[in-house]
């Protein structure tokens, strides 16, 4: 009998096999995904990722569906947060998250300790 992991487990595998990307418990409760000191979303648990996007990226998001306002950040766009209830929401929120990766990517490369 196999047990099937959880979604926290396979987002967290998945992210974390991406160069550079380092994850840990926050401050708040939540686990992080950073790379280099930059945040590229969090998990709460097994039921919902929090995101922080550019505004024109959010409100893409947003209109395509994707993510819905921050609870915390109500009427702000950039704070974006995305139930986890099935396969298909656990495959978005790793998209999300790598879409994250790679504009930070892009912007600052991988950490070179990543790169060694």
């Amino acid at each position: 009998m196999t047990d099937t992991p959880t979604a926290s487990e396979r987002i967290t595998d998945e992210v974390t096999s991406w160069p550079g990307v380092e994850a840990g418990s926050g401050r708040r409760g939540e686990f992080a995904f950073k790379l280099g000191g930059h945040e590229i979303g969090h998990l709460h648990g097994d039921h919902a990722a929090h995101f922080g996007f550019p505004k024109s990226v959010w409100t893409e998001l947003m209109e395509q569906g994707r993510i819905v306002e921050h609870p915390v950040f109500p009427g702000k766009a950039g704070p974006g947060a995305r139930r986890i209830e099935t396969q298909a929401d656990v495959d978005d929120v790793i998209e999300l998250l790598r879409l994250n990766y790679d504009r930070l990517v892009a912007r600052h490369g991988v950490p070179s300790e990543a790169r060694a």
